[in-house]
């Protein structure tokens, strides 16, 4: 069966089930997007945004979608929460599970629902923030065709959400693909901290697709922090797309330790004077593992700030890609951007690409990029390897310590903590260093 009758069939399973099936606008978007799926297919390395990362393995995959939500364990789920607090969504599978979330109580003014409930309630409200079939590449396409459900958070102007809000996405089921599409609105002056989880219990092979669509007001502030742990074999493949308006401040922190191959899109439009974006990842790859960041910072007024700092470690023969543009559009004088990607390699068959690009088009700005590929220096080893320290350990410790820089700049300490007890768990003597830190 070709990937042109696979999710034709598929889609026509779940049309009907689907949430909003019979929004007209809605319906045409997706049989639009479906049909660019259709003619683009998967993304391979012919493409320029997928030069480093091929995706045509999985045309001769299939998946099933389900149209309900299971009863997976709720251990995983708890074990977050145990660890956060805050209003909590959780996503089966690509489905809302009511049984698993617990929003509580949310001061007036915020909310916070599944896709599924707006689509069937008010569809018009979110139809100018939905996207449109011709976004991003191919993958986002079959996004929008095959997505019924996700979440939707609107914040009012003014209000300061002083506990978190957490999106959980688990993959549960074995050869079982979840669409989900979110959306956050923040209103002028407020702001929120949403921390994105997803994780697997699946043995097989999943697919996850997953986009999240914001809109920053005027002097708003979101901090969003994306934590990937999806089962080994996973395919995960996720966008993001952020409009700022003057004075907003966007925050990323894109943790990835999890899946067979992950590709993260990121891009965020500085559309007005005195933006802010700050756009923070780690990664850890190993055995054949392969982890893709793709960032697009469009400074198209003046006057905005951009920080970028990506952070690798990789080993066996895991691979690890950046690419990072940012484009300063005419007129954006007083431009400052800063982009860096560094990758630390554990053994000699690693491999780290870095593609960092600056497109400059005004003149009053001030702009750097640079990037580095290495190993553990032989030196420092060699020191704490006479103060006491076996290999496994120095070596260990040399590796949290390059971490260390990016976990520094998560400002809540929650999040902070569970990363570092993520990157500590993939080491050797991580409880060690656990006592260290």
């Amino acid at each position: 069966m070709s990937r042109h009758d696979y999710w034709s069939a598929t889609l026509g399973r779940r049309w009907r089930p689907l949430a909003g099936g019979n929004v007209a606008w809605l319906k045409s978007a997706r049989e639009q997007a479906l049909n660019r799926f259709q003619t683009e297919g998967w993304p391979t390395s012919r493409l320029e945004n997928f030069r480093h990362t091929s995706l045509a393995n999985l045309e001769g995959m299939q998946f099933d979608v389900p149209c309900a939500v299971g009863s997976p364990s709720a251990s995983p789920v708890q074990a977050l929460k145990a660890s956060q607090g805050g209003h909590w969504l959780v996503f089966v599978d690509g489905l809302f599970s009511p049984a698993l979330s617990e929003p509580g109580q949310l001061p007036e003014g915020v909310t916070l629902r599944s896709l599924g409930e707006v689509l069937e309630e008010c569809p018009d409200q979110i139809q100018d923030l939905y996207g449109s079939p011709d976004d991003g590449s191919a993958v986002q396409a079959l996004n929008l065709a095959m997505t019924g459900d996700g979440a939707v958070l609107t914040i009012d102007p003014g209000i300061e959400l002083t506990e978190p809000v957490h999106w959980v996405f688990m993959s549960a089921s074995s050869r079982c693909a979840s669409f989900t599409r979110n959306f956050v609105v923040v209103g002028e002056g407020a702001s929120v901290d949403l921390v994105e989880h997803h994780i697997g219990v699946a043995q097989d092979a999943s697919l996850s697709n997953t986009v999240v669509r914001g809109v920053l007001r005027r002097d708003a502030r979101l901090t969003h922090a994306k934590v990937q742990q999806e089962g080994i074999e996973s395919y995960h493949l996720s966008s993001v797309d952020i409009q700022q308006e003057a004075g907003s401040s966007y925050t990323s922190h894109t943790l990835s330790f999890g899946a067979r191959l992950a590709r993260n899109d990121i891009v965020t439009h500085l559309n007005e004077p005195g933006c802010e974006t700050l756009l923070n990842g780690l990664y850890y790859v190993d055995g054949r593992r392969h982890i893709d960041h793709h960032t697009w910072i469009d400074h198209a007024s003046p006057s905005c700030t951009s920080h970028e700092y990506y952070r690798g470690i990789l080993k066996d023969t895991g691979r690890g890609v950046f690419t990072g543009r940012i484009r300063v559009a005419p007129g954006a004088d007083g431009t400052d951007a800063v982009q860096r990607s560094d990758s630390l390699l554990l053994s000699r068959m690693a491999r780290a690409d870095a593609r960092p690009e600056l497109e400059i088009y005004a003149d009053d700005v001030k702009c750097a990029h640079g990037a580095t590929v290495g190993q553990i220096d032989e030196g420092s080893l060699f020191y704490l390897r006479s103060r006491g320290l076996d290999e496994d350990h120095a070596r260990s410790l040399l590796t949290y310590a390059f971490a260390a820089q990016a976990l520094q700049r998560i400002e809540q300490a929650a999040l902070r903590t569970q990363a570092s007890k993520l990157i500590r768990g993939l080491l050797p003597g991580g409880q060690w260093l656990g006592e260290l830190s």
